[in-house]
């Protein structure tokens, strides 16, 4: 019941979104990104559940504050008050926090319970970091393992990501880590040098990168597009540039790309984007076509 009143209070995260959806920070930015997995929408609508308590709680001590600097001054006490305590106080501000941590603490454990209750994997990568850079494993039939680095400003025409708003400078790279939406990925997170962290907002999803052990974490994506976090754990002089891009997409369209990405990842990857440009074209077509 907790689980769907969260999913309905952030749903609104992804409605309207189509294949060319990119979740990706914004100027100004105050809020999460919007959520692109069940578990996201979920922290989301858990947000603005605490926001209830959280925003009551603030101004009542704000409003007692003042009321007591302006009541209890001492200009208006030149002989102060010899209280040591008071009953009903006492019972109030004991029970009134305990019923709040309770409200809190309950959905909270619900989030977390669905969080690490991972459904049965479709898909199951390995994910590496290292200084600076992230390197993915699949766990198929075909060995399939390549590194995914910052896109270099120099670079952006040879993988034709010039679009600097869909490929943002110091947050696009050179090979996304591609998945299927709506199928469970497992992810395993290590390191080969120092802590990192694989950290998705739009997913939920922050894992330590620990050298010497594997981690695990899961996501299932229902929107396809375009992702981006970044490493979350510092790591060296050049951590600000260690980023991570996920591509989600359609099924058949996925099952292509891993097919020809076991023996040249480029020539992967550049089919993949043409398939998606086309069909982007063909609903811009039809969308014209009804106006």
């Amino acid at each position: 019941m907790t689980n769907k009143l969260f999913a309905g209070l952030a749903a609104s995260a992804v409605l309207g979104a189509g294949p060319a959806f990119a979740a990706q920070p914004v100027d100004w930015q105050m809020g999460f990104q919007p959520a692109a997995t069940e578990i996201m929408t979920q922290v989301r609508g858990f947000e603005a559940y605490t926001l209830w308590f959280v925003v009551p709680i603030t101004l009542f001590v704000l409003a007692l504050l003042l009321y007591v600097m302006v009541k209890f001054r001492a200009s208006a006490n030149p002989v102060p008050s010899r209280t040591s305590h008071n009953s009903l106080i006492e019972v109030v501000w004991t029970l009134g926090p305990v019923v709040i941590l309770l409200a809190l603490a309950i959905p909270s454990f619900n989030l977390l319970t669905a969080q690490y209750s991972p459904p049965p994997a479709d898909i199951t990568v390995k994910a590496t970091g290292y200084q600076w850079y992230w390197g993915y494993e699949y766990q198929t039939e075909n060995e399939l393992s390549f590194d995914s680095l910052l896109l270099q400003d120099a670079d952006r025409a040879g993988y034709a990501k010039e679009d600097v708003a869909a490929y943002p400078r110091l947050l696009a790279v050179d090979n996304e880590l591609v998945v299927p939406v709506g199928k469970t990925v497992r992810l395993l997170v290590t390191a080969a040098d120092v802590l990192h962290a694989f950290a998705m907002p739009a997913f939920g999803v922050k894992m330590d990168a620990v050298p010497g052990r594997l981690n695990e974490t899961w996501f299932k994506v229902d929107v396809e597009g375009l992702y981006y976090g970044q490493c979350s754990e510092l790591c060296g002089k050049d951590h600000a540039f260690m980023p991570i891009a996920v591509r989600a997409v359609a099924q058949d369209k996925y099952d292509a790309w891993i097919a020809t990405a076991a023996d040249d990842i480029e020539a992967a990857n550049r089919n993949l984007m043409a398939a998606i440009d086309a069909d982007a074209k063909s609903v811009a077509v039809a969308a014209n076509a009804k106006n």
